[in-house]
This record gives C-alpha cells, structure tokens and sequence, in this order.
C-alpha cells in the first residue's frame, strides 16, 4: 500500500513501512509539514499489524535530510506558537524512540542538522559511503539544541562538543567510527544491506522486541541501581510472555520458533 500525497511518502510492503521524506528540491528539510506528517506516518505504521519494521529514508540519492527548513524558521502566531512549532521537532526524535516497532534510517545521502538528529533517533542506521554527517547550524547562527541530546548519548563529551562548536561535516566512515551509524556500504548496496536488516528484525517476536526497547530507553536515563532494579522487573514481564515460552520451547526442541507476538 502506498500513499503518495504530501510530502511524506508512506509505502507498506513487505512487512516494513517505508516512510520517505519527499521535498528533494528543498534537500528534503523538514517543514512543519514534513514533521506533521511523519507523526502521522509512524502512527499508521504501528497500528498496522502487517507492519514489523519502520525504515526512514529522503528521496533521491543525494541528501537523506538537510535538517529545518530555514525560510521557514519565522513562524506565525506570534511567539509561543512559533516556539509551540518548534517542539515538534522534538516530540518527533521522542516519537521514533516510542513507537512499539524497530526503526531503521536508510541514509541514502548528506544527514545534517536536524536531519542527523532523526538518524541518531532510529535504532539502526545504514548509509551510502559518499553522505556526509554534520551539525553545521554554527555557521549560520544557529545551535543544534534539541538534536544535541541524542548526539550526547551516542558519542563522548569532547567529540560531540568539536561537532557542534565547528560545524565541520564528516564522511560516513568516521560517522560510523564514532557510533553515529550501524553500517556504510556504497550506494548501489544501501537496499540489500537494509532489507537484510529489516528481515532479521522482522523475523523476531515483536511482543518482546516492544518490551526490550521501552526498557532499553528507559534504563539508559537511570543511575545503575535504578537500571538494575527496573531491567530486573522488565525481565519477569519478559519470561511471562509467549513468544518467551515458544523461544525456550523452539530451542529445546532445535526447530525455528513459531512467534504469537505476545
């Protein structure tokens, strides 16, 4: 099924829905209706039962997402509406985190500004060797405030600092150097190397791949005592359901396990 209107492509196929930021004239940035819209895409992917995978991409082969949309930064409203807007991006990076379903980002070109922050918000990312990653809001003025919290927990203080303060882009190589993406294949191998991700994770019970990533989000926030006394309580949640039954079964009995999602 695939939605055209817009400019957020929605395409369920497959078992994963591919939602596609489709504003290529304008690097694919992210308009007020980019935002309002891929909300509403990731709601229609989780309420579909058929869908067990959310994959990210921009169209074209040159820029994934060039983050906001600057003509568009003045708003309208007077100023705590604009500043109401500008909370979306926000509950967007949040929502990706949320969604009862595992995300990939299909990096298919350059990730900057706020369009990096939606790369780090996917729980796997793979892109094409010749994008580049960046935060080069500074150079323009700018601060890349919301994004910077995701930045901070994938790298550490001194590299995540050098990114925002310089601006400077990086090559997909050192981004994956850094931990700020999973896989950097060229371009002619991106979908291969993304549908094989999108299989496994498809493969998996996703009643428990729910649980564990809540969990995950949750604990990662948590002093360690906390953390292990909150994963300790998701653990018996865990072993109670049963798709953890058939799993033990299944491997029991050496036969692929047959998933209920519950």
């Amino acid at each position: 099924m695939e939605a055209g209107e817009g400019v957020v492509r929605y395409q369920a196929q497959g078992g994963q829905a591919l939602l596609t930021i489709d504003r290529p004239k304008a690097r694919n940035a992210l308009s007020p209706e980019v935002l309002r819209e891929l909300m509403a895409a990731l709601d229609r992917a989780e309420a579909d039962a058929a869908v067990r995978v959310v994959v990210l991409t921009g169209a074209g082969e040159k820029v994934f997402c060039a983050g906001g949309d600057l003509g568009q930064m003045g708003g309208e409203g007077g100023f705590l509406a604009t500043h109401e807007g500008r909370r979306a991006y926000g509950r967007l990076l949040l929502r990706l985190q949320d969604v009862r379903k595992p995300t990939v980002a299909r990096v298919n070109g350059h990730a900057l500004a706020g369009g990096l922050g939606l790369v780090l918000a996917c729980d796997l990312a793979v892109a094409a060797e010749h994008a580049e990653l960046g935060t080069p809001e500074i150079d323009v003025g700018l601060f890349p405030m919301m994004m910077m919290a995701l930045l901070q927990r994938h790298v550490g203080r001194k590299r995540a600092l050098e990114m925002v303060l310089t601006g400077e882009r990086m090559p997909a190589r050192d981004a994956l150097s850094l931990g700020l993406l999973n896989r950097v294949v060229p371009a002619a191998g991106l979908d291969a190397v993304v549908e094989g991700l999108v299989g496994k994770l498809a493969g998996k019970s996703q009643a428990v791949l729910a649980l564990g990533r809540r969990a995950f989000f949750t604990a990662e926030d948590m002093p360690l005592p906390a953390a292990m006394e909150f994963l300790s309580s998701q653990l018996s949640l865990n072993v109670l359901a049963e798709d953890a039954a058939e799993g033990i079964s299944a491997f029991m009995e050496k036969r692929p396990p047959k998933w209920n999602d519950r």
